[in-house]
Formats: structure tokens, C-alpha cells, sequence
């Protein structure tokens, strides 16, 4: 078989796994996959199979389940399988559909992974995959890493079938698979890109898949270089102050070509987006004592350098809110608030807003830190959720928590959790006629 000798090829070149070590398949039941544990049978790997029900497509995703439980029966592999709560977790998280089950996916099965012994994760991606993730990328905005596509390895991730086109999987001898009725909805983007812009792409370059691999190489070794380039830059420039504090020496950064490229490359490690570092170039001609922060670190501007160092949070105090109580700082926010009748009231999305039935509030409130045991009923939940866990589903660290501002009513209850979520109970209703709306000026 064609297929199985250049697999064997393509591992070897890009030295994706030993021929003895294990490796766990993320197997949907739909063709890729399906042929990706076939040619390991075929060449008589070490392999399992992995598979998630996203709970998405009723009974179309448990047949998928059923099918895939049984290839790896008749493959003679340990399966392994699991459900999510999908739409759930992407409502909680504030993600897409797709975000949500691609989170989910690869948190189980690196989970799978370690617990069981395996030395790798294998996804059946092949060449249009790629070409599809370039074009997404473009279409976002992206550096040079997302110019570069999928890697065949990352990691412990592999993906042995980026030898293969969509063109030349068709060609091979029929077999066994589910096809999942989501991939011809237009209303993914990816969707959208595989259906409606590469068959135009074709017309113009019929190899469009060759030229595309080319390209992903190219991309991929300019990556290495930049890398390498960054790697020297920051050894020169970034003196040791201690082991959480840098001094960068400002003129040094100023004469950096290309500028925005490399500043960029040197602190996004740190956490520092694009828009930070361009207020930062616009400010480093005469605002010493500016702060520049992200998440996890501090940029200080110190007329001829720079200060990084990590942001050392202490615990902000607690602050009470009146009914006459307009406007109030908190660990250096600003909030502001005010009531308005129902009938002049327009509900807004915005994260940086709680919007509150003023009837079922106690005054005054209370503006505090978050504490061990804090429970609330997050908004659109029918039960009461332990904060810690609702952080932990929210992606944020230990040393973060204490940062975000929880809005307390009268009666002890939680109403907000600043910047993510109301409760349930307090949440506009048909017979709410006045409500109470807190705002956080970022």
C-alpha cells in the first residue's frame, strides 16, 4: 500500500516517534481518522484510540462513539472515550463552539496520555488542513508562527498524515468511516474556507496543496531564525537584577530593526500584547515613571531604560457601597454606579458591567477580594457553583484571584463577580422595575 510506505517515510524524516514507543489516536470515527489508526494497524505500531463525544449532534455523535469503540475492537487497541458538556463550557468561558471543544479535546487527552503511559498524541491532519489554518490565521491577523500552518510535531502532539491531501485520502480504497454532518455547515469559518474559498484558490493553482507545503516550510525555517535572532537579542539586552527584575536598556531597544517585530518577540513572553508595546514606543520619548502592564508582569519606564519585573499583588481592602454612593475606587479601578427605571433601560453585554434587580438588593454592598469557600449561582446555571471552580474553569492563576473585585449584597449573597459573571438570582426579570447598574472603568 502506497499510503502505508510513505507514513513509514514521513515518521522517519521528521522523527515523529520510535518504532516501540506508544502513541494515543484522536479518532472521531470520521475518515482522516479512521484511516490514520488503520495505517498504524497496518504497520503494526503501539497505539490506542482516543475518542470525545462532544454531546453536540444527539444521536449522530453516539453512533460516532459506537463506531469508533468498535475499530478499535476490531483493531485490537484500548479504547478510550469521554463526554462534555460542550455548549455549557463555552457558554461559561465566553468561547466559540469549536474554541470550547478544542479545549476540552486536548486537555483529555493529554490526560489520557500521562495516565496511561503514552508517549505521544497523534491527530489526523493532513495538507488541506493545513492550508486551511493558514488562510484562518491570515484572515485573523497572526504572526509568523501562524503563517507556518500545523507542525507534523509540537510537543507531544503529531500529525502523521500532513503527507497526504484531501485529493489523495479520496483515492484511496474504500473503507469504514462516519461522516459528521457538521463539516458542510458554512456557518464555521473554517467550514467556510474548505467549502467556498480553496475550491476558488484551485482554479487559479491547481497544485495549491504543494505550493502551500512549500510555503509551510519556508514559513517554519523563518520562524527558527527570527527565534534564534530574539533568543541572542534578549541575552544581550536584559540585565539580571534579580531573578524576578530585568533592566533593558532603552536607547539599545529604540535602534532595533525591525522595530515592532522584535519588541514584540522579546516581551510576549512576558505576556505584553501588540497594543501595549506600541503605547509603550509612543510614550518612551519623555513619560519616565509610566507602568506598562500585562497580566503577569510590569513594564517600567525609567528615562534612559527599562524595568521588568513581575506584578507582586497585594490583598485589596474591602470598600461599602451606599445607596448614595456614586463612584468608587477598588485595587486601583474605577467603578461607577447609578439606577434607572425599567422602562429606560437597555441591557448590555459588556463584561465590564453588572446589571442588577435594584429590589432584591441590601445596601450597603460590599467590594472585596475573593475568599476561601465563595460560592455563587452564576448567571444561566440552575445551582450554586464554588468560586474556586469557576475560576479554574475561567483559566486564572492562584496568584490572580485576589485581584478580581466580587460585589457583595446586603444579605451576603454574591452578585458579581467582576469582569465575568452575574448571579442568576439577581438578574433582570419581567418583574423587575428598577434597575442597578455597576460599572468598572478599565
Amino acid at each position: 500500500m502506497i499510503a502505508l510506505n510513505r507514513l513509514q517515510t514521513f515518521i522517519k524524516e521528521h522523527a515523529l516517534f520510535q518504532e516501540k514507543e506508544c502513541v494515543l489516536l484522536a479518532v472521531s470515527g470520521g475518515r482522516d481518522s479512521v484511516l490514520m489508526a488503520r495505517l498504524f494497524k497496518l504497520a503494526g505500531f503501539n497505539f490506542g484510540i482516543a475518542h470525545c463525544n462532544f454531546q453536540l449532534r444527539n444521536e449522530e455523535a453516539d453512533r460516532d462513539e459506537q463506531f469508533t469503540s468498535q475499530l478499535a475492537s476490531e483493531l485490537g487497541v484500548k479504547f478510550f472515550a469521554t463526554r462534555f458538556e460542550t455548549a455549557e463550557y463555552a457558554k461559561e468561558n465566553h468561547i466559540s463552539i469549536q474554541m470550547a471543544a478544542r479545549d476540552l479535546r486536548y486537555q483529555w487527552l493529554e490526560k489520557i496520555r500521562k495516565e496511561f503511559g503514552y508517549h505521544y498524541i497523534a491527530l489526523a491532519h493532513h495538507q488541506n488542513d493545513v492550508i486551511e489554518t493558514m488562510l484562518l490565521n491570515l484572515t485573523r491577523g497572526t504572526g509568523i508562527a501562524g503563517l507556518h500552518g500545523i507542525l507534523a510535531k509540537k510537543d507531544k502532539l503529531i500529525r502523521p498524515l500532513l503527507f497526504l491531501s484531501r485529493e489523495e485520502i479520496d483515492q484511496i480504497p474504500p473503507f469504514d468511516y462516519h461522516e459528521d454532518s457538521s463539516n458542510v455547515s458554512v456557518k464555521y469559518a473554517r467550514n467556510k474556507i474548505r467549502l467556498e474559498v480553496i475550491p476558488v484558490l484551485k482554479e487559479l493553482n491547481p497544485s495549491l496543496e504543494q505550493t502551500f507545503e512549500a510555503n509551510r516550510k519556508r514559513f517554519a525555517d523563518l520562524e527558527i531564525l527570527l527565534q534564534q535572532r530574539v533568543n541572542e537579542l534578549r541575552e544581550q539586552l536584559f540585565k539580571k537584577l534579580d531573578d524576578q527584575e530585568f533592566e533593558i536598556n532603552l536607547m539599545s531597544l529604540k535602534n532595533l530593526i525591525p522595530l515592532n517585530t522584535l519588541l514584540y518577540e522579546l516581551f510576549h513572553p512576558f505576556g505584553f500584547t501588540e497594543s501595549v508595546l506600541n503605547d509603550l514606543t509612543k510614550a518612551w520619548e519623555g513619560s519616565p515613571g509610566k507602568v506598562f502592564r500585562s497580566v503577569s508582569h510590569q513594564l517600567i519606564l525609567d528615562r534612559d531604560r527599562l524595568i521588568l519585573c513581575q506584578i507582586h499583588q497585594s490583598t485589596p481592602l474591602d470598600i461599602y457601597l451606599s445607596k448614595e454612593l456614586t463612584e468608587c475606587i477598588w485595587n486601583r479601578q474605577k467603578f461607577s454606579s447609578r439606577v434607572e427605571s425599567i422602562s429606560k433601560f437597555q441591557l448590555s453585554n459588556a463584561a465590564t458591567m453588572a446589571q442588577l434587580d435594584y429590589d432584591l438588593l441590601q445596601f450597603p454592598m460590599k467590594l472585596r477580594p475573593w475568599k476561601n469557600g465563595d460560592q455563587f449561582q452564576p448567571l444561566g446555571l440552575k445551582s450554586n457553583k464554588k468560586l474556586s471552580d469557576f475560576f479554574i474553569a475561567q483559566k486564572i492563576r492562584l496568584n490572580h484571584k485576589k485581584a478580581i473585585g466580587i460585589l457583595e449584597n446586603g444579605n451576603g449573597d454574591i452578585v458579581w463577580i467582576v469582569g465575568f459573571r452575574i448571579s442568576e438570582r439577581y438578574k433582570i426579570s419581567p418583574n423587575t422595575k428598577k434597575v442597578f447598574i455597576l460599572e468598572q472603568s478599565l
